[in-house]
């Protein structure tokens, strides 16, 4: 019991936060009118910290990437893999919410504009997207994508600085570090801020909105589990051949009930090093993919990204399969595995950016927040575990040799 207060007990409580707010909202309205402002300081908080925090966390792995031929090498096939595999977890998620669409059990949120239905051209909302044409501009959470390409090209700089740049890159480091802690603050006090809100939400929307959080559930647990063993043996079989899937299951076992009992993909990194030892992947691509998989890998985070536009964008009566919104829920997705990695509670950080660039309105944010929350046990078994099947990819696209691979092992 104790290792479960000690390892869920920010999640129980958020829980429980959620679960005092909805009888709030239930039971006692007259008093959300009072809880709300709580709410909005709350969320409020967390936007004024989310550029520095961006910025800090981006520029300052960036910059610290060491540049040997070798590790650049395995830096290149590690990008590949991740890039490719998280697409295609996108992809496959798109594709289940299509075929088995969860869009019942509230009624839309009217009178809201979708700010990405607009007829400008492609060339324009390329341009607004990416860039803005004054520095003030970069420092709004409207203008996210522009504000994350700089931090990369601060990074970049940084790095081809040299030692000229030593005390910028301390600074970064720093930085990076104080701005964890601060999140770590905020979050102290999610239970109480997301509390507030959900009574509110329940009040506004009314009880039927926890049939409409049932469903998004069902389908994020059934599709993650078969994503887990199906996605995750192929991998293991265009690594490894016919044996694959029952090496990497063999070894996986470990660090899948690490992952479940800690809720931390940080704390499954022995587990995983562990395991890709046991299954052969040579030392110097473990060492470089598993470390680097832990902040910038997940599977987990794809799937529910997507699963959290959608529900937003169900609530708000919007229309989701659109290739415009598709497209960049996709690129959304691909910054979330990489932004909110590294960073506890950094799942809220993506969160965040997704808000930032659909433009959504408060009424989905507790929404976007709650799901999150409630997929954090799969979704932190399928973030932590991918990292050692990336590392099996990564041996079998650099053509080194498994050290356990028998000579005879078919292809």
């Amino acid at each position: 019991m104790g290792k479960i207060l000690a390892n869920y007990g920010s999640i129980l409580l958020l829980l429980l936060g959620v679960s005092l707010g909805s009888m709030v909202g239930l039971w006692i309205p007259n008093l959300v009118d009072y809880l709300k402002p709580l709410g909005d300081i709350f969320l409020n908080l967390l936007f004024v910290s989310i550029i520095p925090l961006l910025f800090f966390a981006i520029s300052s792995s960036v910059a610290n990437i060491q540049g040997e031929q070798k590790l650049g090498k395995i830096i290149g096939l590690m990008s590949i893999v991740f890039l490719v595999t998280i697409l295609l977890a996108s992809i496959a998620t798109i594709a289940a919410l299509y075929l088995f669409p969860v869009n019942a059990g509230v009624a839309p949120t009217g009178g809201v504009e979708n700010p990405m239905a607009d007829n400008s051209s492609w060339g324009d909302r390329i341009v607004s997207f990416l860039t803005v044409s004054e520095f003030n501009n970069l420092l709004s959470r409207q203008s996210m994508l522009a504000f994350v390409i700089f931090a990369f090209l601060v990074g970049i700089s940084a790095r081809r600085a040299g030692t000229a740049a030593a005390a910028f890159v301390n600074f970064l480091q720093a930085g990076n570090e104080v701005l964890k802690q601060l999140l770590l603050l905020l979050m102290k006090a999610a239970p109480i801020g997301l509390g507030a809100y959900f009574a509110f939400q329940v009040k506004t929307i009314g009880p039927q909105l926890f049939g409409f959080y049932a469903k998004p559930m069902a389908l994020y647990y059934s599709f993650g589990t078969v994503f887990f063993l199906l996605f995750f043996s192929l991998y293991a079989f265009l690594a490894y051949g016919r044996k694959g899937p029952a090496v990497f299951w063999k070894n996986n076992i470990i660090p899948s009930l690490t992952a479940l009992s800690t809720c931390s993909s940080l704390a499954t990194m022995p587990a995983n090093l562990t395991a890709a030892k046991k299954i052969g992947v040579p030392a110097a691509i473990a060492n470089v993919v598993i470390p680097l998989g832990n902040t910038l890998y997940k599977n987990g985070s794809a799937i529910s990204s997507i699963l959290k536009i959608y529900v937003a964008f169900t609530m708000l009566g919007w229309n989701f399969f659109d290739w415009g919104t598709i497209i960049t829920a996709i690129g959304i997705t691909v910054l979330v595995t990489i932004v909110a990695g590294g960073i506890p509670n950094g799942g809220y950080m993506g969160e965040m950016l997704m808000i930032s660039v659909y433009g959504l309105p408060t009424e989905a944010i507790p929404a976007v927040m709650i799901i999150g929350t409630l997929v954090d046990p799969l979704a932190t078994i399928l973030n932590a575990t991918g990292d050692t099947v990336a590392a099996m990819l990564v041996t079998r696209l650099s053509k080194e040799s498994f050290a356990s691979l028998d000579d005879e092992k078919d292809c």
